[in-house]
């Protein structure tokens, strides 16, 4: 019990305030516990020890996954917002007490189509910017597979997603990301990051040309064109052509590798390449959203010079990054406290 009335609605029941735990939590779960510390007394005046912070944001991190994870308010406004959805995923190294781990990341978002555009346009020199997500649901863990398959599954259904409206599923290549995507959402609309494609024509024309060389920059140049005109089907031609040229040759067995891997990646992703479409709609074509979110939501916090997790503490901070990410923040501190 408080030990006066007042306590309760002052945030006094702990022995730190609501709002004093905040500005710990947050500058804990913003950078490493030492500029946290400094931080708060240079830009706030307060005397928090590291030790203190740490504390604080371990203590609150479990609070703040049973909010996420049950409170109707968290779905509430992804299921309001207007917009398509897309899912990404992608996974990020980092240290722990037992080495290197994968830390896994999942992106739901809502934006409306962007500006609808043919193929011409997708350039470094006139890309087209797409409309800001109106709602934002982010999560990341070191899990095994099947563990993270069920919390994409979770959020999934707690979101709403999949009962209406378009999914679209973009992310890199890997085989655990597509099979995720196809035993949770089903028949949805799958695309491989456009950039992802590209370094695979790129390193072949290194093989074949060599890097720097002026037939090398044809090649990267109109295979660039060739995929996002028509997917796989002009490309697989080329890589036709090229074998029977190279098959004439001799000490070329490193260039048909090289071919043939080529011709493995793209034919085993040709349904994720429909790019022209895509733009032509006002879509996305990258998976950029969770490759910024490895460097911002989770490098910048969990992958600071030097620094080893224990993989329980290490999923607790990446609670609180997501939930920054996510724009849960001032929810979670106005409703759950």
């Amino acid at each position: 019990m408080p030990e006066h009335a007042a306590d309760s609605p002052l945030g006094l029941e702990e022995d730190y305030t609501v709002g004093f735990r905040m500005l710990a939590v947050y500058a804990g779960s913003r950078g490493a516990y030492e500029k946290a510390e400094e931080d708060l007394k240079v830009y706030r005046g307060l005397e928090i020890s590291r030790e203190t912070i740490r504390m604080l944001c371990h203590q609150e991190a479990p609070k703040v996954r049973r909010f996420v994870e049950t409170s109707i308010e968290v779905p509430k406004d992804f299921i309001a917002a207007l917009g398509n959805v897309e899912f990404t995923m992608d996974a990020t190294k980092v240290n722990t007490l037992q080495g290197w781990r994968d830390m896994k990341i999942g992106i739901f978002i809502k934006r409306l189509l962007g500006e609808c555009v043919d193929i011409s346009y997708w350039d470094k020199r006139t890309r087209r910017m797409l409309p800001d997500e109106n709602a934002c649901v982010a999560f990341a863990a070191i899990l095994e597979k099947d563990l993270f398959q069920k919390q994409v599954n979770d959020y999934r259904s707690r979101l709403h997603v999949g009962s209406t409206g378009d999914i679209s599923v973009l992310a890199d290549g890997a085989d655990w990301i597509w099979n995720i995507s196809r035993d949770v959402f089903g028949n949805v609309r799958e695309c491989l990051d456009v950039y992802h494609a590209l370094e695979h024509l790129s390193d072949t024309g290194k093989v074949l040309y060599k890097e720097g060389t002026e037939v090398y920059e044809q090649w990267r140049e109109t295979t660039k064109w060739e995929l996002l005109e028509s997917g796989f089907e002009k490309i697989a031609q080329r890589l036709d052509d090229l074998e029977k040229e190279l098959a004439k040759e001799e000490n070329v067995d490193h260039k048909l590798e090289s071919i043939r891997k080529l011709r493995r990646y793209l034919d085993n992703h040709k349904s994720r390449l429909g790019y022209c479409e895509r733009l032509s709609e006002g879509r996305a074509i990258g998976s950029g959203q969770v490759e910024g979110a490895c460097k911002s939501m989770i490098g910048r916090r969990l992958k600071q010079t030097n620094a080893r997790w224990d993989v329980d503490r290490l999923n607790e901070m990446a609670v609180l990054c997501a939930v920054h990410y996510s724009d849960l923040w001032e929810k979670y501190w106005i409703l759950a406290n």
